[in-house]
């Protein structure tokens, strides 16, 4: 007996298949999701430039993720006298430049709304509000997490011992490293 082109495949063995094939996707693009945020940090972190800023940190806590130090930049404030300080506004996404020089924490010396404009080390931030003589800049560097118990040490310390090392990429982004103590590393966030 000779088979037709249309009996030969029947509907019921190709059907099992969809479902699975549908939460396969489903499971794939989930893993996805979970695995950008995760890519984009690993990048930052294997191809940015470190730099050392001065920060003061103060100390909370979280329930859930235990000890953290609030990261306030020194850089989140820049006075009018930098360059391009006053071409810029509130709500502004822009670059700030940073000198390198030495040992010592980075310090800013041009903001601009171009990043080609910036320099060669330029971190990212967004214009939160002008003041007068200075601007108040986000980074998006709020917050660095430690073992518990390890905020109250940080927290008795002099705040001029403290600087924090980040990776800063080729487009601005940045991502905190390292907690610094006299310039040895106390705490690092390496790797995740």
């Amino acid at each position: 007996m000779t088979r037709s082109p249309e009996t030969s495949v029947s509907p019921s063995t190709s059907a099992p298949r969809a479902p699975w094939l549908i939460w396969g996707l489903i499971a794939l693009i989930q893993l996805a999701l979970v695995a950008f945020p995760l890519v984009e940090r690993l990048q930052v972190q294997t191809t940015g430039e470190v730099v050392a800023l001065e920060l003061v940190p103060v100390d909370p806590r979280d329930l859930l993720r235990g000890d953290y130090v609030v990261i306030n930049l020194a850089i989140g404030e820049i006075g009018i006298e930098v360059p391009g300080s006053s071409t810029v506004g509130r709500g502004d996404r822009v670059y700030v430049g940073l000198s390198t020089d030495g040992n010592g924490p980075a310090r800013p010396i041009v903001v601009s709304k171009d990043r080609a404009k910036a320099g060669e080390t330029a971190i990212a931030g967004i214009v939160r509000y002008e003041a007068g003589d200075h601007l108040r800049i986000d980074y998006g560097i709020d917050a660095f997490f430690l073992p518990e118990g390890l905020g109250k040490v940080i927290e008795r310390l002099d705040t001029r011992r403290l600087k924090l090392t980040v990776a800063i990429s080729e487009d601005g982004r940045s991502l905190p490293l390292a907690l610094l103590v006299d310039g040895q590393e106390f705490r690092s966030d390496g790797l995740f």
